[in-house]
């Protein structure tokens, strides 16, 4: 005798009935199960294949801007980043460091860009191999900060190297970032052109940025070498004052260099050239000429970008 036998499917909440007569109806289940399986197997791969590319497009949106702390202090990087993450969706996170510590952090892969102003190093970062793509972004420049009775007269100088002279003989207190920054690399090649070492209690190393660096003087009514932007920017929060400018061997250039992915595992590269396109466009350039006309009557930057 021949038997019927009925079996019921439940998939997503639809019955099917597979009908089939003696042993036919064994050889039918399996090949249902082996589609079954198939059919799942492709919706768990194309599930994590949507995880994986969601994850992906996350992660391209984030950019990590290694940045010297004078473009950080001195407020540009506040109206020029939006404009960027708004034209391109792409988050950027700023790492306000030196330029040799922002230099180190990109060779140890916490960076996807750099920008500094320190050349000598930032050509020895690109010849390692750590960087390329060097470009030119914008210049401002130093400037000697003091107490405003400025007891050593150094307002009366002509030159940066006969008032650090003036500074070592009468050893005036005198603030370094001490940090290998790129304002402390220019104080150090200044120290070295007029053959000193500055060394005693009057030379004081903050080991800090450039703002705190700068309220450290101010508190000491000590000397101190900075770059004009930030001082503007910040004048109002400091017992200081601009006292002597102008000098060729202070203008202060700065560049942008994109972290070499080959070198550096996990670089953002695609966001990183679509950060220093923007920055040296003439869109960039033009937020960087702009910035401080209108507060402090003055560029803080002026474009360098050919």
């Amino acid at each position: 005798m021949i038997g019927v036998v009925t079996v019921t499917w439940r998939i997503f909440s639809t019955n099917i009935k597979i009908l089939q007569i003696g042993g036919r109806m064994i050889k039918t289940s399996v090949k249902f199960m082996r589609f079954f399986s198939i059919l799942s197997i492709l919706f768990i791969l194309f599930g994590c294949q949507k995880k994986e590319e969601e994850a992906n497009q996350a992660q391209e949106g984030i950019l990590r801007l290694a940045a010297t702390y004078t473009t950080a202090d001195s407020g540009l990087l506040d109206v020029l980043i939006p404009v960027f993450e708004e034209h391109h969706k792409i988050k950027v996170d700023v790492i306000p460091k030196g330029t040799g510590a922002a230099l180190q952090a990109s060779r140890e892969g916490k960076s996807d860009v750099v920008l500094v102003h320190a050349r000598d190093a930032e050509n020895k970062f690109v010849l390692e191999g750590y960087g390329i793509n060097r470009l030119d972004v914008m210049y401002n420049d130093f400037v000697i900060l003091g107490p405003a009775n400025d007891p050593l007269q150094i307002k009366d100088e002509r030159n940066i190297l006969s008032i650090l002279k003036k500074i070592s003989n009468q050893k005036h207190v005198f603030i370094s970032r001490g940090d290998n920054s790129g304002t402390h690399t220019r104080e150090k090649e200044l120290w070295k052109l007029v053959q000193v070492e500055p060394k005693g209690d009057w030379y004081k190393e903050s080991k800090k940025g450039m703002f705190d660096s700068l309220s450290i003087a101010s508190k000491l009514k000590a000397y101190i070498l900075c770059d004009r932007s930030t001082y503007l920017h910040n004048r109002n929060d400091l017992d200081l004052v601009l006292l002597f400018e102008g000098d060729k061997r202070l203008t202060n250039p700065y560049g942008i260099i994109a972290v070499n992915p080959v070198t550096v595992p996990g670089v953002n590269f695609n966001a990183t050239m679509k950060f220093i396109n923007f920055v040296v466009s003439e869109e960039g350039q033009k937020i960087i000429a702009d910035y401080g006309e209108e507060k402090f009557g003055q560029p803080l930057f002026f474009p360098l970008a050919k």
